[in-house]
């Protein structure tokens, strides 16, 4: 077996040759102290300044490992997404009857609702940028936030405020431009657009059950690509987008199954969008053909490989096989490295210590650096 070193430049912009996905897992410290504040024997002001040290201390473990791109770990959030969606105007979050149905469990229920008119304004992610940006450093602070795609996706829509479909993800776009702006202004260079819809759409079982609530899954495709678009108009030159695609990732279970060849020139040929983080820890994503619809040469594909729902490292020498027979299809030097997903989708946590976690991604990093000469 023949495993190439492929000479790459060094990524000057992400996504970087070896990255993440954004999600860590929550220290115990920080549940057990969100439970004080859910009992009232926290402030507000005490919690904050508690995930402040945590996240710092996530931060430097980052640095420390080689990663370039760091993030807050989302250890503030209790879901990958409800926490940013329902903080847009418009959106209120409220407990469901029932959670999102994973196999072998289920998720809390929570879910998002739109009542009024959407917009954006006085997020509190954006500080939560801040803080992150001030102690990245000379590293690149990455923000995770969820797409577009996941309001329609994972939300309900009051029909009187919204009683024409257009007017709705035409508002959805804008709201989302906005978002983008805003965070801009805060000085995110490296955005990530978390979409698990995509993944979705791949899966025949999960297209059937779009079908029954009504929707077609070929049209819903279209939408979100357009909508999608719609929001990326305008963005500074300077900004990297990426896009997270994901089939569920919650107390190391999943969702879907499928290959990407059903969305992959949607994905490659139409979105503008700059790099895909793209699942590939298990047969359940397919092979690596649907790459072949890449012709950007700027696009950056993200493979991962590395599996974040069990401590297991994986065999170097299987990853790199791996990565050569992705670059059948892609330049290698659109290709990078991380793993599928993150670590904490929610607060819960994948079944992995925080030990783990890091050996993981120093093993990321090592990858990398073997076969693309830097990281």
């Amino acid at each position: 077996m023949t495993q190439h070193h492929f000479a790459t430049a060094p990524q000057q912009r992400p996504p970087f040759r070896a990255d993440h996905v954004g999600s860590l897992l929550r220290p115990q410290r920080l549940k057990d102290a969100r439970l004080q504040r859910a009992n009232g024997q926290l402030t507000g002001e005490q919690l904050r300044a508690l995930e402040d040290e945590e996240i710092a201390r996530t931060v430097e473990k980052q640095k420390e490992i080689g990663l370039t791109a760091v993030t807050d770990g989302e250890l503030r959030r209790a879901y990958w997404h409800f926490d940013f969606l329902e903080h847009l105007d418009g959106v209120e979050g409220y407990d469901a009857k029932t959670g999102i149905q994973f196999h072998q469990t289920q998720s809390k229920p929570h879910s998002v609702r739109v009542v009024g008119k959407l917009g954006f304004s006085n997020h509190p992610m954006l500080d939560d940028f801040r803080y992150l940006h001030r102690i990245a450093g000379q590293h690149t602070a990455k923000m995770t936030i969820p797409s577009p795609s996941m309001l329609h996706f994972r939300g309900t829509i009051d029909p009187r405020v919204y009683p024409d479909r257009d007017e709705f993800f035409h508002d959805l776009a804008e709201t989302y431009r906005q978002a983008i702006q805003a965070f801009y202004d805060a000085g995110c260079r490296y955005l990530q657009l978390d979409d698990t819809s995509w993944a979705y759409l791949c899966s025949e079982e999960q297209r059937q059950q779009i079908r029954a609530r009504g929707e077609d899954p070929s049209e819903l495709q279209a939408l979100y690509a357009r909508t999608i678009n719609a929001a990326m108009a305008g963005r500074p030159k300077d900004m990297t987008i990426t896009m997270h695609i994901c089939r569920g990732n919650f107390r190391s279970t999943w969702i879907a199954s499928g290959g990407y060849e059903p969305v992959a020139e949607t994905l490659f040929q139409t979105l503008r969008i700059d790099g895909f983080f793209l699942e590939y820890d298990s047969d359940r994503a397919g092979g690596f053909e649907p790459l072949r619809f890449v012709e950007n040469p700027n696009l950056q594909i993200v493979l991962g490989l590395i599996t974040s729902k069990s401590g297991r490292l994986e065999d170097p020498d299987d990853v790199k096989r791996r990565i050569d027979e992705a670059a059948r299809y892609v330049n290698p030097q659109q290709l990078c490295l991380s793993p599928q997903c993150g670590f904490a989708s929610t607060e819960e946590g994948n079944l992995l210590t925080e030990d783990e976690q890091w050996a993981k991604l120093r093993h990321v990093v090592e990858i990398a650096r073997d076969v693309f000469g830097d990281a």
